[in-house]
């Protein structure tokens, strides 16, 4: 269910800008970045890196790409 929110005009040409280059729409793009820093928030003791490579594999999950890890 989509909901309007009203943010500032500079997060919206940031997102332009940012979405242009991640081929996202601004909305996207914003949504992206709302994920990022709730999850920032929720474990502050993780890089961004390591929140992005969660989010791929959580997104790899749901798409069904999967596979075992062989350790060694």
């Amino acid at each position: 269910m989509a909901t309007a929110v009203r943010v500032s005009e500079n997060l919206v040409k940031e997102a332009r800008k940012y979405s242009s280059i991640d081929h996202r729409s601004i909305t996207g793009q914003i949504e992206h970045w709302a994920r990022i820093g709730k999850c920032a928030e929720e474990n502050p003791d993780l890089t961004y890196a390591l929140i992005r490579e969660l989010l791929i594999g959580i997104e790899e999950l749901e798409q069904g790409d999967m596979t075992e890890y062989k350790f060694g």
